[in-house]
C-alpha cells in the first residue's frame, strides 16, 4: 500500500470515528444544560415522590430487623416507625435518611410474640407510609453449616430425587415402537408448555415484589427472551462446528438445564417458606414438589428412548435438573431478592421454550424417517396428557 494510500484510509478512519462521537458529544452538552438551566417548567410537585423498598425483615431474639432501600427520586427521611399500630423507637443504620438506591437496616426492639402475626409500618417525613408483614414470628434462620446441610437435604429430595426417579422409566420406554417413542416425545412437549407457563406465572408473582423502579417484568419477559435465543445460537453454533452428534442426547442436556433453571425457582419458594417461619406450608411443598417433579424425569429421558447412554449419563442428568434446588433453597432461605429470583425464572423459561422447539424439531425429523406422521391423534393425545399430567399435579404445590 502506497503512502498516499495510508494517509487516505487514517484520513477516512478520522472521518469515521468523528461522525461516531459527535452526537455523544451533542447529547452530554444537552443534558449538562439542562441540568444546570433546567427546561423552563420546574414546578414544585403537589405531593412527594417517595419510595421505599422494605427488602427483608428478620425476627431477631429482641424485635425485627429490616433492610430497606430508598428507590425513590428524592431523599427520604423515616420519621416514625409502628408496629401493630402503635408507635416505636427503632434504631437506624446508617441513618434515618436514606439518598436515592441507598441501603439501611432499621432495628426495631419489640417484644414479638411466637406464632401471631405482626404488622410493621414505616413513615416518612412527609407522611408517606410503607408497610409489611410478618406473618408468623418466629426466630430467622441464622446461617449456619448445619442449616446449609439440612437446606441441600430439602433440595435434594425436592429435585435430585424425584428426577432420578422419573429417569427410572427409561428402560420401561425404551421397549417402545416408533410411535410409542413419538408419543413420548409429545408427551414430554405437553410437560414442557405446562411448564413454561408455570414458570412465568412464578414469575410474574415474584415481580409484583420487586421494587418498580426494578421492573419485573420486563426482566422476566426480556430474560426469556435473551435465553431462548442464546441457547438457539448456541445451538446452531455446536451443529456448524459438528459437535453433540447424538441429538437426543444434547435435547436431553438442553431439557435438564432448562428444568434445573425452574427447580431453582422451587428452591426459592421452599427456602423463603421456611424462612418466614411457615414450617408447615415448607414441608407441604417439599412433598408436593417431590410428587410433581418426578413427570420431569419422565421427559428428560423420553429423547435419549433411540440412543444407549451410560450409567453416568443418567446421574449428570438428574444432577443438572436437580440440583439447582439446592442452591434455591439456600437462596430463598438467606438472602432471597425478588428481583433475581425473577430473572433466573424468566431465563429459565426462556430455556424451556427452546426445549420445546428443539423437542418439536427432533420429533418431525424422526417422523420423516420413519414415514410416520408428525401430528397424529396418538401424538396429539400424548401432549395433551403432558399438560393433564402436570396440571394435576401441581395441585399438591399451589396454595
Amino acid at each position: 500500500m502506497s503512502q498516499k494510500d495510508m494517509r487516505g484510509k487514517e484520513k477516512g478512519t478520522s472521518k469515521w470515528f468523528l461522525t461516531a462521537i459527535l452526537p455523544v458529544g451533542l447529547l452530554l452538552i444537552a443534558l449538562s444544560l439542562f441540568f444546570t438551566l433546567g427546561i423552563g417548567v420546574e414546578e414544585e410537585p403537589a405531593a412527594p415522590i417517595e419510595n421505599v423498598s422494605i427488602k427483608r425483615v428478620e425476627v431477631v431474639s429482641d424485635g425485627f430487623v429490616l433492610d430497606v432501600e430508598n428507590v425513590g427520586p428524592e431523599d427520604v427521611t423515616i420519621a416514625m416507625v409502628m408496629v401493630n399500630d402503635a408507635l416505636w423507637n427503632a434504631n437506624f443504620q446508617p441513618s434515618d435518611t436514606l439518598g436515592r438506591f441507598e441501603l439501611g437496616k432499621i432495628h426495631i426492639p419489640y417484644p414479638w410474640v411466637y406464632g401471631e402475626p405482626h404488622t410493621i409500618k414505616l413513615m416518612t417525613a412527609n407522611s408517606v407510609a410503607f408497610e409489611t408483614e410478618v406473618p408468623v414470628a418466629q426466630l430467622t434462620p441464622v446461617p449456619s453449616a448445619g442449616l446449609f446441610a439440612k437446606y441441600a437435604i430439602i433440595g435434594l429430595y425436592v429435585g435430585v430425587v424425584p428426577v432420578g426417579l422419573g429417569l427410572l422409566w427409561y428402560p420401561f420406554m425404551k421397549n417402545f415402537s416408533h410411535r410409542g417413542i413419538h408419543a413420548m416425545l409429545a408427551l414430554t412437549i405437553g410437560l414442557l408448555i405446562f411448564l413454561v407457563v408455570d414458570t412465568f406465572e412464578e414469575g410474574l408473582e415474584i415481580a409484583g415484589e420487586a421494587a418498580a423502579v426494578y421492573q419485573g417484568v420486563s426482566v422476566l419477559f426480556l430474560g426469556a427472551l435473551l435465553s431462548f435465543l442464546g441457547l438457539i445460537a448456541f445451538d446452531q453454533y455446536n451443529e456448524r462446528k459438528q459437535r453433540w452428534n447424538q441429538s437426543g442426547l444434547r435435547t436431553s442436556y438442553l431439557l435438564a438445564s432448562g428444568i434445573g433453571l425452574h427447580n431453582l425457582g422451587e428452591g426459592l419458594a421452599i427456602g423463603s417458606a421456611f424462612a418466614l417461619g411457615e414450617g408447615a406450608l415448607g414441608t407441604f411443598l417439599v412433598i408436593g414438589f417431590t410428587l410433581h417433579n418426578i413427570t420431569e424425569g419422565i421427559g428428560i429421558a423420553a429423547p435419549l428412548l433411540n440412543e444407549k447412554p451410560k450409567a453416568r449419563t443418567f446421574l449428570s442428568l438428574a444432577v443438572i435438573a436437580g440440583a439447582p434446588a439446592i442452591i434455591g433453597t439456600w437462596i430463598g432461605g438467606f438472602a432471597f431478592s425478588p428481583i433475581l429470583a425473577t430473572l433466573f425464572l424468566g431465563i429459565g423459561a426462556g430455556a424451556i421454550i427452546q426445549v420445546i422447539y428443539v423437542i418439536a424439531r427432533h420429533l418431525l425429523k424422526e417422523s420423516n424417517e420413519s414415514k410416520l406422521p408428525s401430528v397424529s391423534w396418538l401424538n396429539v393425545a400424548s401432549m395433551f396428557a403432558g399438560i393433564v399430567i402436570m396440571y394435576s399435579t401441581a395441585f399438591l404445590v399451589k396454595f
